[in-house]
């Protein structure tokens, strides 16, 4: 055989090769393009094969309207199997919006409604902010019970000239030693239902029986020597009234009648005792009172105005310092 005669052959093998690919290329060419639209690029990423491929459908044509054989339709399955569908994708087509999580089931392709498509703001859940900007001492935090909040802007540094009232903070403070300020607060209408407003005249004359009753309160929860010692201080307070006229004359006789005004910046600044407070607790302690200590003392006169420790950014500070600056009244 010549030379000539073996290329022909060649060559007719090689075109009988080729006519035989040429459908399958063709197939594939066909449904590339719906796959890949003119215009578009090919991408290797399932979104881009998800998402592009229903750019060349319409909303009411069958997805498989245009196969024609079952090896076609494999195809098609092959490669919708290829382009899995992400999660929320979405294609827009004819200036309508397509839900592409279905893209391998062609019934249940439908268009987008604008509910939909509108992505949803999501307003973060803050904290109403409270109409009360006002500055206060460090020590009153967004933690701090609302009962000591309101001590801290009603009371707080206020100066008290009621002998009754003296006395129910100053039972108060010496609780300090066993709660804070904010459950003592607590229990304050209880204390003086108990104790009959704190009237020491009425206190001093309390038996056995009312004192046990007291101590045995599961509301109170005070300790029966608690109880007792308020009412011996109740008996001290009636002789200090019968010596000075009242249980306020001789707490601001303590004071010279002025609250002492402090001006700390910060709370580290705020002592827990004075030497003004050491002097009184010294006094108090002679006279027969019980739990009236440096520090409770202290607490005391904080307390009832007779110094003022609120901080000098506190918007408390101002408003108890003019309080504090008028001429000494007894009520």
């Amino acid at each position: 055989m010549s030379k000539s005669t073996v290329r022909r052959h060649y060559w007719e093998n090689n075109k009988n090769f080729k006519e035989k690919e040429k459908p399958t290329q063709n197939l594939l060419s066909k449904h590339l393009k719906k796959i890949y639209p003119i215009g578009l690029h090919r991408s290797s990423s399932a979104l881009s094969l998800s998402s592009l491929s229903l750019l060349s459908l319409n909303s009411d044509d069958s997805f498989f309207s245009d196969t024609s054989s079952k090896k076609e339709k494999k195809i098609i399955s092959s490669l919708c199997h290829i382009a899995q569908p992400v999660p929320a994708a979405s294609a827009k087509y004819n200036g309508e919006l397509f839900n592409l999580d279905n893209i391998c089931e062609p019934d249940k392709i439908i268009p987008l409604t604008l509910s939909q498509v509108a992505p949803k703001v999501e307003v973060p859940v803050t904290d109403t902010p409270s109409c009360d900007s006002q500055k206060r001492c460090n020590w009153i935090t967004a933690k701090s019970d609302k009962v000591y909040v309101q001590f801290h802007d009603e009371c707080w540094g206020v100066p008290v000239y009621d002998d009754n009232e003296l006395f129910e903070l100053l039972a108060m403070s010496g609780m300090l030693m066993d709660y804070n300020w904010t459950d003592i607060l607590k229990r304050r209408e209880l204390l003086r239902e108990a104790f009959s407003g704190f009237d020491a005249k009425i206190i001093a004359k309390m038996g056995e029986k009312e004192i046990m009753e007291i101590g045995s309160n599961k509301e109170l929860t005070l300790a029966e020597t608690r109880v007792r010692c308020i009412v011996d201080n109740a008996k001290c307070i009636l002789k200090i009234v019968k010596e000075f006229g009242s249980f306020s004359s001789y707490v601001w006789g303590c004071m010279n009648y002025k609250p002492m005004i402090n001006k700390f910046r910060h709370p580290r600044n705020v002592p827990l005792r004075s030497p003004k407070a050491e002097a009184i607790s010294k006094d108090l302690l002679k006279r027969g009172f019980r739990f009236v200590g440096p520090v409770i003392v202290y607490s005391f006169m904080q307390a009832a105005g007779l110094t003022i420790d609120h901080l000098i950014d506190c918007f408390r500070f101002g408003e108890c310092v003019n309080l504090a600056e008028r001429p000494w009244r007894h009520v």
